[in-house]
């Protein structure tokens, strides 16, 4: 189910968000190497309390799509790139979309409002683990008709989630709270009935 056998082009057609986003988050990696301005490009990428209590709350959006260095942005995209073209082929590219801008968005959102003022994160781990939350929300649904899926999804979303709190400089709220978000929206999108209704559509 999750093995990746496409080629470049096929991957590329066939997942067209999972590969815009990965691309966005690539990009926007590489500018770091970017002399002088790629420092200065990251600071106003990133998520800083104080700046969004500022006014700067555009910073909640584009820290999702920033990443700390090499194995973060490694980890997170290797789940994008495994995990979420079954989603986006199952719930549609707009519903796909929405369940990951939504979820890095209320991970972002909880960070500002749970932590404090010197508080500073970035990277699309929330957003990642809204990815979790949806194969949750399908697990809930499916318990009955595909056992197998729980036994494959449940203890990568367990284990994730023990990282989360074992891990240093792990901005447990977002993974959480994206986690939370992912499954929510999840529960409404891939509702049996929902899903059958998109593909007599289609």
């Amino acid at each position: 189910m999750f093995r990746r056998t496409e080629n470049f082009k096929e991957y590329t057609t066939k997942y067209p968000i999972v590969t815009t986003l990965i691309a966005i988050n690539l990009i926007l990696y590489l500018t770091r190497f970017i002399p002088t301005y790629g420092d200065y490009i990251l600071l106003n990428g990133m998520q800083s309390n104080y700046m969004v209590a500022q006014g700067e709350y555009w910073r909640l959006i584009t820290a999702m799509f920033f990443h700390a260095d090499f194995m973060h942005i490694l980890m997170n995209m290797f789940w994008l790139f495994v995990f979420g073209p079954e989603l986006e082929i199952l719930m549609g590219k707009l519903r796909f979309f929405t369940i990951y801008f939504a979820s890095g968005l209320i991970g972002n959102v909880l960070t500002y409002v749970i932590y404090d003022v010197n508080h500073n994160s970035l990277g699309a781990s929330g957003a990642i683990f809204g990815i979790m939350g949806a194969y949750a929300a399908l697990i809930y649904y499916t318990r009955k008709t595909m056992p197998q899926l729980r036994q494959l999804i449940l203890p990568l979303i367990l284990v994730s989630v023990v990282m989360t709190f074992i891990q240093p400089n792990i901005n447990v709220v977002a993974h959480l709270g994206g986690l939370f978000g992912g499954f929510v929206i999840g529960l409404f999108y891939l509702h049996p009935k929902r899903i059958m209704k998109w593909q007599n559509r289609s």
